[in-house]
C-alpha cells in the first residue's frame, strides 16, 4: 500500500531582502562597508548616515538594509523604506529593487502591488537579475499586472541568462508546465540543473522529481534520490518527504521504513501537512516504529489542521474505527465531508457509506448516491461497484438494471473482484443485457482467480450445472472448496453444503485430487487502475453487501413458482422457507425429489436455463 503521492514542482515567490554588494566610491564609504562585514555595526551606521546625509545613494541604501535587518538600530521598516526611497530616487537598482519588495511584501508600507512592479521594472531595465526575476513572479502570479505568461517567461528568461538560479528554476517551471511557452520537459529538465548546479534546493528536488517520473530524462529513481538528497540536506521539506517516499517503497535505494520515518519527521517538524500525514501512516501501521494508534491520530490531526485532504480522510478513518480515540461515526462523518469537499475521491466513497448505512447521520440513500457518483466520477472502482449496487436495488436512484450493468463494468474493468462478480450475476441473471451463462462464467472466473468467494461458488454453481461450461463436477467441488475456505460465517454453511454435494459425485480419487489443488492454490489479484486518489493508507469502510451469486436466479424461480400456483412468499430473491415450501410443492408435483432446493433438474422443469 502505497504513501501519499509525490508532490508537484514548485516555484518560489519574491526573493528574500538581501544586501547587494556595490563598488566603495569614497574612503567614508570604503570603511563603513569594511566595518560592516567584521560585524562592526556601530561605525558602520556612523559612516553611512553622514553620507546618506549628503545625497550618497549607495550609503542612503546601505542605511536602509541595516534598518531592514536591525543591524546597530532597532529593526524599522518604516526608516527602512524612507532610505531606500531616496536611493531609489537617485536610479540605485539595488535600493530600487529593496523598495519593490517592500511594497510586495507590505513591509514598511501599506502593501501594493502596482508599486512594486514599478520599482522592479526600474531595476530590471538597469539589469538587475534580481528584479527580472520578480518581475517575472509578478506577471505570473497577475500581481500589480495582468496575468501574462508570456510576460513572466521573458523576465525569468532574462535574469536566467545572467546567472541567477532562482530565475533558472522559475524558467524551468513555467517549460514543465507549459505556461508561456509549449511544455517541454527536457527544456525544464536542462534550467532545472543549471539551478541545481549551484546549489539551489528548490532546482534540486524539481530535478529530482523530473528524474523520479521520466520527464526529459528517462525514468531513474537512484537519481532521484541522489537531487532529493542534495536538496533535503539544505532542509528543503519537500524534499525531505519525497525522499522518504522513496526509503518507504524502495525506490532508488533499498527499502527502509526507519530511513523514510527519519526523512518524514524532518520535514514533518517544518509544518509540511504531507509529511505529517505520512507519519502518521506509519504510527498506524507500525512501520519504523513501534505501532501507535495515538501518535498516528496526532500526526493526522497536525495536517488535517492544515487542509490536507488525505490526512482529513485518514482522520475520519480513526474515529469511523476507533483506533487512537473512542469510535465516533459523527466525527468521522464530519472529517469525511471536510476531504469530501476537496474533492478527496475516497472520502466522497467513504461518506458515501456512511449515508448509506445511517453510520453518523441518519440513513439517506439519496445523498449515499450523489457521495458514490462523485467518486465514481473520478474513476474509483469501490464507488462505481457500490452505485451499480444502488442502481440495481433501487435505493436512492429509480431501479435500473441497465445502469447497474454500466457501473459493475466499469469497475470490474478496473479489476476491482467485487463488481467483477456483480457483473457475472447481471449476465448469468439476464438483468440489464440479455442472459450469457459464457459471459457470466467469464465475469465470475476474474473475480474467483482474485479470490472472492462468493464468485467462486458462482462459478463452481455453473460448473455443477453445466451452465456457460461444460458440466463438471470436478470443476465445481474445486471452487465450492475454495468459496467454503474464504467465505463469511453467514455464507459457509450453504458452500459447505454445495461442497459435500458435489463430494458424493465423485471417485475418492477424483476428491483427492481436487482436494490437493485446492491446497495450493493461490490467488491471483488483478492490478488495480483505479486512481491514485484511492485510499493509500487505512482502507475505506467495506463496501455495501453485493447480490448473491443467485438472487437473480432465486428471484426468477419464485415468479415461476408464483406463476404455476405455489406461493414462494416475497419475490425478493431470498430463499427463505416459504420459498424452500414452495420448491418442494412443486418438485412433487412434478416428480421430482423433494428437496427445496433449486438444483440443475429443478431449474429445468421451471424452464430456467
Amino acid at each position: 500500500m502505497s504513501l501519499q503521492r509525490r508532490r508537484g514542482l514548485l516555484c518560489l515567490g519574491l526573493l528574500c531582502l538581501t544586501l547587494l554588494r556595490v563598488a566603495p566610491v569614497e574612503a567614508g564609504f570604503d570603511e563603513g562597508v569594511l566595518a560592516h562585514e567584521r560585524g562592526d555595526y556601530a561605525t558602520a551606521l556612523r559612516e553611512f548616515r553622514v553620507l546618506a546625509d549628503q545625497g550618497h545613494a549607495k550609503a542612503q541604501f546601505r542605511l536602509g538594509a541595516m534598518y531592514a535587518t536591525g543591524q546597530g538600530v532597532p529593526q524599522d521598516d518604516r526608516q527602512a523604506v524612507q532610505w531606500y526611497r531616496r536611493a531609489a530616487d537617485q536610479g540605485d537598482a539595488a535600493a530600487q529593487y529593496n523598495l519593490g519588495v517592500m511594497y510586495a511584501t507590505g513591509q514598511g508600507v501599506p502593501q501594493d502591488y502596482g508599486q512594486a512592479v514599478q520599482w522592479y521594472r526600474r531595476a530590471a531595465d538597469q539589469g538587475l537579475a534580481e528584479a527580472q526575476n520578480n518581475l517575472g513572479v509578478m506577471y505570473e502570479k497577475g500581481q500589480g499586472v495582468p496575468q501574462d505568461a508570456r510576460q513572466a517567461l521573458q523576465w525569468y528568461r532574462r535574469a536566467a541568462d545572467q546567472g541567477l538560479a532562482e530565475a533558472q528554476n522559475n524558467l524551468g517551471f513555467m517549460y514543465a508546465t507549459g505556461q508561456g511557452v509549449p511544455q517541454d520537459a527536457s527544456q525544464a529538465v536542462q534550467w532545472y540543473r543549471r539551478a541545481a548546479d549551484q546549489g539551489h534546493a528548490t532546482a534540486q528536488h524539481n530535478l529530482g522529481v523530473m528524474y523520479a517520473t521520466g520527464q526529459g530524462v528517462p525514468q531513474d529513481a537512484s537519481q532521484a534520490v541522489q537531487w532529493y538528497r542534495r536538496a533535503a540536506d539544505q532542509g528543503h521539506a519537500d524534499a525531505q518527504v519525497n525522499l522518504g517516499v522513496m526509503y518507504a517503497t524502495g525506490q532508488g535505494v533499498p527499502q527502509d521504513a526507519r530511513q523514510a520515518l527519519q526523512w518524514y519527521r524532518r520535514a514533518a517538524d517544518q509544518g509540511l501537512a504531507e509529511a505529517q500525514n505520512n507519519l502518521g501512516v506509519m504510527y498506524e501501521k507500525g512501520q519504523g516504529v513501534p505501532q501507535d494508534a495515538s501518535q498516528a491520530l496526532q500526526w493526522y490531526r497536525r495536517a488535517a489542521d492544515q487542509g490536507h485532504a488525505t490526512a482529513q480522510r485518514n482522520l475520519g478513518v480513526m474515529y469511523a474505527t476507533g483506533q487512537g480515540v473512542p469510535q465516533d461515526a459523527s466525527q468521522a462523518v464530519q472529517w469525511y465531508r471536510r476531504a469530501a469537499d476537496q474533492g478527496d475521491a475516497a472520502a466522497q466513497y467513504n461518506l458515501g457509506v456512511m449515508y448509506a448505512t445511517g453510520q453518523g447521520v441518519p440513513q439517506d440513500y439519496g445523498q449515499a448516491v450523489q457521495w458514490y457518483r462523485r467518486a465514481a466520477d473520478q474513476g474509483l472502482a469501490e464507488a462505481q461497484n457500490n452505485l451499480g449496487v444502488m442502481y440495481e436495488k433501487g435505493q436512492g436512484v429509480p431501479q435500473d438494471a441497465r445502469q447497474a450493468l454500466q457501473w459493475y463494468r466499469r469497475a470490474a474493468d478496473q479489476g476491482h473482484a467485487t463488481a467483477q462478480h456483480n457483473l457475472g450475476v447481471m449476465y448469468a441473471t439476464g438483468q440489464g443485457v440479455p442472459q450469457d451463462a459464457s459471459q457470466a462464467v467469464q465475469w465470475y472466473r476474474r473475480a474467483a482467480d482474485q479470490g472472492h468467494a462468493t464468485a467462486q461458488f458462482g462459478l463452481g454453481f455453473m460448473y455443477a450445472t453445466g451452465r456457460g461450461v461444460p458440466q463438471d463436477y470436478e470443476q465445481a467441488y474445486f471452487w465450492y472448496n475454495l468459496a467454503a475456505a474464504r467465505a463469511p460465517s453467514e455464507q459457509r454453511k450453504t458452500m459447505v453444503s454445495a461442497r459435500d454435494k458435489a463430494a458424493g459425485t465423485l471417485t475418492p480419487a477424483q476428491l483427492a485430487a481436487m482436494q490437493a489443488k485446492a491446497r495450493t492454490w493461490q490467488p491471483t489479484p488483478e492490478p488495480q487502475r483505479s486512481p491514485a486518489a484511492m485510499p493509500a493508507t487505512p482502507p475505506p469502510l467495506p463496501p455495501l453487501p453485493a447480490p448473491s451469486p443467485r438472487i437473480g436466479l432465486i428471484r426468477q424461480a419464485q415468479q415461476r413458482l408464483q406463476a404455476q400456483g405455489f406461493d414462494p412468499g416475497a419475490i425478493d430473491g431470498v430463499l427463505g422457507p416459504q420459498t424452500q415450501q414452495a420448491i418442494r410443492g412443486f418438485q412433487n408435483s412434478t416428480g421430482l425429489l423433494p428437496t427445496g432446493e433449486l438444483d440443475a433438474r429443478t431449474l429445468e422443469a421451471l424452464g430456467i436455463r
